[in-house]
């Protein structure tokens, strides 16, 4: 069965960085594509980073030029560079698979990142 696992989260000043990995299992990682989350208080799950089987990447407009997704697949993690790190930053991040994202309740437990002013 498909486990997703979050760490990396923590509170950091505005400008800061953090990396944050998710661990998978129960499924190959390796053919498919993968995708950071993020959820805020009173707001929807967004989008914010994806990277396909192949290492072709994708973000969001808002975290263009300060985050940076990619994969080891040797280890089966999904990591994410966060810098210049904002207060909007400040939510639940979650890793998923993306074709299951929207059909399917892989969601783990997430990470908490909280960037202060």
């Amino acid at each position: 069965q498909v486990q997703l696992v979050e760490s990396g989260g923590g509170l950091v000043q505005a400008g800061g960085s953090l990396r944050l990995s998710c661990a998978a299992s129960g499924f190959d990682f390796r053919i498919n594509d993968m995708g950071w989350f993020r959820q805020a208080p009173g707001k929807q799950r967004e989008l914010v980073a994806g990277i396909t089987r192949g290492g072709g990447t994708n973000y969001a407009d808002s975290v263009k030029g300060r985050f940076g997704i990619s994969r080891d697949r040797v280890k089966n993690t999904l990591y994410l560079q966060m810098n210049s790190l904002k207060p909007d930053d400040t939510a639940v991040y979650f890793c998923n698979l993306i074709w299951a994202a929207s059909s399917r309740n892989y969601w783990g437990q997430g990470t908490q990142v909280t960037v202060s002013s």
